[in-house]
């Protein structure tokens, strides 16, 4: 049963709120530790409250995922969690996520708010409409880097707001985009009734609209090594020119396993898996690193 519930409640979804720490990371403020406190009550706050949104999202979508390829296997869809005990734990979840927030001051608790509204928007409503849907979930992602920004108290940096958007628009797509495909070689597209609102004409579209919105995120890094932002953060800032390829080949691989379908249907997973996506994320860290000028990664 404990088993059910951690798969019900999608845990290795909590990864994706280490985005909350992002602003500390280009901030160059993740030495010395005093943030951790914080930091981790405010992950604990949206990884409870992002779990009580997708128990909530399984509900409404129970009918839906019964039919589906691969999400009939999902816990209320099987009919291993009873809805009953599923709609308790999503109010029980929602209520220690907002709990866990309320320390941490007003605005972050407003940003929590605006997730979990736009959150539920999406499950009750949003997601039946094609390419607003990818829009949504890139939004949700670029919260998570504002509530960081917000509950360590950090300056706004608008570079990091419009990598993160184009970025995650762009993995919202890969998604859209390995769902089409599987649901097109099973033969279960979606129909005129389904919760969804694309069709099987919309899958090269889907294709060419994430590729773009991928390859835009690096072009919006390599701008942002030219600004002054970069000057005064970094002593070595054209290293970060090191960054670019790095990226495009990690952008450009993900593109080419969606596109022969062997992409999981959420990136997420993929890139918790896939020991490539590591070592890029190690050699963008080390690239960072090195171009701070090390000890403390600041220029000063």
């Amino acid at each position: 049963m404990a088993m059910t519930v951690l798969r019900a409640l999608r845990v290795h979804q909590w990864s994706k709120n280490g985005l909350l720490l992002v602003p500390l990371l280009t901030s160059h403020q993740l030495w010395p530790l005093d943030w951790l406190p914080t930091g981790l009550l405010a992950i604990a706050a949206f990884s409870l409250s992002a779990s009580g949104t997708y128990l909530v999202n399984d509900l409404l979508d129970v009918q839906a995922d019964r039919a589906h390829p691969t999400k009939r296997v999902r816990p209320i869809a099987s009919g291993a969690l009873a809805p009953g005990w599923a709609l308790l734990l999503a109010g029980a979840l929602l209520a220690a996520g907002v709990a866990l927030a309320w320390p941490l001051g007003r605005p972050f608790l407003g940003t929590l708010g605006a997730y979990l509204v736009m959150t539920l928007a999406y499950s009750l409503w949003l997601k039946r409409f094609a390419l607003l849907d990818v829009i949504v979930l890139a939004s949700l992602y670029t919260l998570r880097v504002i509530a960081g920004q917000i509950v360590f108290a950090l300056p706004y940096s608008e570079w990091l707001l419009a990598f993160t958007v184009f970025l995650f628009l762009g993995l919202a797509l890969v998604k859209r985009y390995s769902e089409l495909l599987l649901l097109r070689a099973r033969g279960a597209l979606p129909t005129s009734g389904s919760r969804r609102g694309y069709t099987p004409h919309d899958t090269e579209l889907v294709g060419h609209l994430g590729i773009s919105s991928s390859f835009v995120a690096v072009l919006v890094f390599a701008l942002y090594i030219n600004s002054s932002q970069v000057r005064q953060l970094y002593r070595y800032p054209d290293l970060l020119w090191l960054a670019i390829p790095v990226l495009l080949y990690w952008v450009g691989r993900v593109w080419r396993i969606a596109h022969h379908g062997e992409m999981d249907a959420d990136p997420v997973l993929f890139a918790l898996r896939d020991g490539v996506s590591y070592a890029v994320g190690v050699l963008l860290l080390g690239i960072v690193a090195v171009a701070s000028g090390l000890p403390g990664w600041s220029a000063g």
